[in-house]
């Protein structure tokens, strides 16, 4: 197996690079990678376990750098068939840019025991610290209204909702990723970001139109445009968001978003899933923080998924929300030029290259 030490150790910080260095920085990944193989390090393939999942390569397993204490860092994602290849890729990026990859901890969320994904995460990553989590459905039944995208569907979107009322006691604050995003940078850095008070955090978009996140039902309604009055709403996009969950639970956020969704049954307030009752209850009431923790859209708008490129700036995080994924779009050899980016932490590897070295 091989043993990779933290890379940030050896690196200058890679939140500072811009979108340029960015592709150095896949040269170096590569680069990284040959030299292990020409030192004769076997890079083992786990076996494919069934017809539904795609087989993954063993990751390098990450040693904390000779600083680093024992505070762990709480991330949790959702875990689903669909979506798996963009978590493994997540979870190696996390890993290879932490300078103390072995104090995170994973909490995963799936809607039902897959004990292949389970073997799966353990053969990929045998050093991960994690936990798995089973997110009753029931929570959300009779809730959900049809959306723009039939993934925004999934009841396993809601999860994030109630991250208060299924993680342990003990885990205070916790940082909510989506599965298709690429961390480039130490993710201790996000997890120590200042709430001021806030029940969470995450980069605000005052630029962009929040009217078009609800309908005309919404603002015709002379009733519910007041549910605005006092704040200032921004768009923020809930596949990043650090989330001081204490704070969450003791406010009952779950119940203000979920009722958000009954009103949205009754009256079709907006169009986007889990996203716009977020938006309800924190617009206008959050910690905004670097925009390069986001950099959101790549993959696109919700019904075409057409190219985009990267934003101006330094970067931290890349996220591919929107209808086109990376790794679809690379395997119809058909992709955006950012999804090379996200090309160098694919795990995934195709029955004709599998091989032993």
């Amino acid at each position: 197996m091989a043993i990779w030490r933290n890379i940030s150790s050896l690196s200058p910080p890679i939140g500072l690079l811009s979108p340029f260095l960015i592709i150095t920085l896949i040269l170096l990944t590569t680069t990284t990678n040959a030299a292990a193989a020409a030192t004769n390090i076997r890079l083992s393939l786990i076996r494919k376990p069934s017809k539904s999942l795609p087989v993954f390569r063993e990751a390098p397993a990450f040693r904390n750098g000779d600083t680093c204490t024992n505070n762990l860092v709480h991330v949790a994602m959702t875990l689903d068939s669909n979506y798996l290849r963009g978590t493994m890729a997540a979870v190696l990026s996390i890993l290879q840019h932490s300078f103390c990859p072995e104090n995170v901890f994973f909490h995963f969320l799936w809607s039902h025991n897959d004990e292949e994904i389970y073997k799966n995460i353990k053969t990929t990553f045998p050093y991960l610290r994690f936990k798995v989590y089973k997110f009753d459905s029931n929570r959300v039944k009779g809730k959900i209204s049809k959306s723009v995208r039939q993934a925004l569907d999934q009841p396993l979107n809601y999860a994030r909702v109630y991250l208060a009322d299924i993680l342990p006691m003990n885990v205070n604050r916790v940082i909510y990723l989506d599965s298709d995003i690429i961390v480039v940078d130490d993710v201790a850095k996000l997890w120590k970001v200042n709430l001021e008070g806030k029940v969470l955090a995450a980069p605000e978009y005052c630029q962009a139109n929040f009217t078009r996140y609800f309908t005309n039902n919404f603002w015709k309604d002379p009733e519910l445009v007041k549910t605005f009055k006092g704040r200032k709403p921004c768009y923020f996009n809930t596949g990043v968001m650090v989330v001081d969950v204490l704070k969450w639970r003791k406010g009952g956020y779950s119940y203000k978003v979920e009722e958000w969704m009954v009103v949205q049954k009754q009256k079709r307030i907006y169009h986007l899933g889990s996203l716009p009752p977020f938006l309800l209850v924190l617009a206008g009431n959050i910690k905004g923080i670097d925009h390069r923790w986001n950099q959101h859209g790549l993959g696109g708008d919700n019904l075409e998924g057409k190219c985009r490129g990267l934003h101006p700036g330094p970067i931290s995080l890349l996220h591919w929300s929107g209808k086109g994924k990376p790794w679809l779009r690379l395997d119809s050899r058909k992709p955006c030029t950012v999804d090379h980016l996200w090309a160098p932490y694919d795990l995934y590897r195709s029955k004709k290259h599998i091989f032993e070295e």
